[in-house]
């Protein structure tokens, strides 16, 4: 970032390389063709001591509020049933607590964990593959010889966009088709392949063609895990687990970071991270191997045992009767088969949940997270930080920090005041950079309010802009069409991510940098009065409980 007006001409020396990180750190976002398996038992992951008079007490469902133009109303009998939710009285396998001085640990989300943290490998690898082209780009460019040509260097990095782009679109299908677990192990091949074919590419066209592979399957991942995640995890604990996206991506960058520092002294190291870089791509498709598929996508596809043995094993057995009939109801009228079209999308209430999400994701890439990262490392430079490496560092650990706050408050404090105060800090922090960028002050001062406004910024977007976006449009969709909604949602997410990195230099070397960053203030204080009005919270309430309360079809129907 540049902190003064004089450093405004540093501008013009940056190249058109869309730096890896410009990738987002979001962060941030699912007919069986394979023989039939059933699912086993899933092995329970216990402590010895168990209370069975722990009674677990689910909040109150409260009328939704949905863009403020429509309210739905229950009929009694659903009225009913909801009212049945508050006081679940879950048997011994949902939660493992352990006693000491009278406190009470909750393990009711160790069961599911296994499962989760597997699919969380894929948003590792999506990390990985952000900052793995950051350095070695310039060994690349040297020993391929395009050095110098900023054109192809940049293409290099942004053929990873239009591979994700294409991969999102198409993710929606084979979510629907072929469940979660199996999308998971197909979409290893392209990962694994274009990594191996990066790394002994030895022409520009052979790393394009890994590079555009790798972006293919990081676009089916990036929908594809939020909704495996939100539909294996319990209910209380949906918003936890579903920031190991966020965290999982954080890992893969430092990583990355990490292992690229040897690429200033080894012209020939790139090839190794990437080689390293397939590693993942074998551990998930063997880990989903061991995986549990999705019980509301084994109930869409007939089979029930194995969606009750699924439950049974991970979130209790008291839940069994319960959470199938809640995905009988929704399926029997949604018609939640495996072949759901495209075009539904322009139907209620599924368009709706489309227009949040991708509204969402435009205003979290115009928000700037993409800008500020690109010169991040132009501004810790003026504190004397001249490593780029050791400031990609610094900036990655900053989002760590944020996402692990955030699996702390994600169900505590809920989606909507996460995503509306995430937003509200990265207003204040850009206009505290526009302050020390426009108004004459100590030099000095002058930069550590920018490197104060800077990684505040990306603190704040790391607690609930990243994570909340990507987890909050799964919880809304409908069963039906989730899949499709989030490949949509992503899809405008690539397409706004590339925008960014095409024309921010231009808007910052023709406009300055204040003016630009105090469009990304403006911006994200459009993002929290948009979340204040339109969202819905979403914390506590199972996803067809969300389902039923925001689909007129459904209530229509049981009256």
């Amino acid at each position: 970032m540049i902190i003064s007006n004089s450093h405004e001409k540093k501008t013009h020396t940056l190249t058109r390389d869309t730096a890896s990180l410009s990738l987002s750190l979001f962060v941030p976002m699912w007919v069986n063709t394979v023989h039939y398996q059933p699912v086993g038992p899933v092995p329970a992951i216990v402590t010895s001591l168990r209370n069975p008079n722990l009674l677990v007490s689910f909040p109150k469902p409260k009328t939704f509020r949905f863009l403020r133009l429509v309210k739905f109303k229950a009929s009694a009998a659903k009225k009913q049933q909801f009212t049945k939710l508050e006081t679940r009285k879950p048997e011994s396998e949902n939660f493992t607590v352990s006693e000491k001085n009278g406190d009470v640990a909750d393990y009711g989300w160790l069961p599911a964990f296994p499962h989760v943290l597997i699919a969380s490998m894929s948003n590792f690898l999506f990390g990985y593959h952000i900052g793995v082209m950051n350095g070695p780009i310039v060994s690349i460019a040297r020993e391929l010889g395009f050095e110098g040509n900023s054109i192809l260097e940049g293409l290099v990095v942004s053929i990873f966009i239009v591979g994700a782009f294409i991969g999102s679109i198409s993710s929606g299908s084979l979510v629907d088709r072929l469940g979660c677990r199996r999308t998971f192990q197909i979409d290893t091949i392209p990962l694994i392949l274009g990594a191996i074919l990066s790394a002994q590419a030895h022409s520009l066209d052979e790393v394009l063609l890994g590079r555009f592979l790798v972006g293919l399957g990081i676009g089916v991942n990036t929908v594809l895990v939020p909704i495996y995640i939100s539909e294996v995890s319990p209910t209380k604990y949906r918003g936890s687990l579903g920031t190991l996206c966020q965290i999982g991506t954080c890992l893969g960058i430092i990583t990355s970071l990490c292992l690229g520092i040897p690429s200033d002294n080894d012209p020939h190291w790139w090839r190794t991270i990437l080689y390293i870089a397939s590693i993942p791509g074998f551990i998930v498709m063997i880990g989903m191997q061991f995986a549990v598929d999705s019980p509301r996508w084994l109930c869409k596809a007939g089979r029930l045992d194995d969606a009750k043995a699924v439950v049974n094993n991970l979130w209790g057995a008291s839940e069994v009767g319960k959470a199938i009939e809640e995905f009988q109801t929704v399926s029997k009228n949604d018609g939640s088969d495996l072949n759901s079209r495209w075009l539904e999308l322009l139907e209620e209430p599924h368009s709706r949940v489309a227009f949040l999400g991708g509204t969402l994701f435009v205003l979290q890439q115009f928000a700037g997270i993409n800008g500020v990262l690109y010169f991040s490392s132009l501004t810790f430079q003026d504190v004397g930080v001249t490593s780029g490496a050791l400031a990609s560092l610094v900036v990655g650990l900053t989002n760590l920090a944020g996402a692990l706050c955030a699996l702390y408050l994600m169900d505590k404090q809920g989606r909507q005041k996460l995503l509306i105060g995430s937003y509200l800090g990265m207003a204040v922090s850009m206009f505290l950079v526009v302050y020390a960028i426009s108004f004459p002050l100590d030099e000095q001062l002058s930069h550590n309010l920018s490197i104060l406004g800077t990684v505040l910024y990306i603190f704040t977007f790391a607690i609930g802009a990243g994570p909340v976006t990507g987890l909050i449009i799964p919880e809304l969709s409908s069963t039906r069409m989730r899949g499709k909604i989030m490949g949509f949602s992503f899809t405008a997410h690539w397409v706004c991510n590339f925008l960014v990195g095409l024309f921010f230099l231009d808007l910052v070397e023709k406009f300055g940098v204040s003016p630009v960053y105090a469009s990304f203030g403006v911006v994200s204080l459009v993002a929290a009065i948009f979340a204040n009005y339109f969202i819905v919270e979403t914390k506590g309430r199972s996803l067809e409980e969300i389902e039923m309360s925001l689909n007129p079809n459904i209530q229509a129907r049981d009256k």
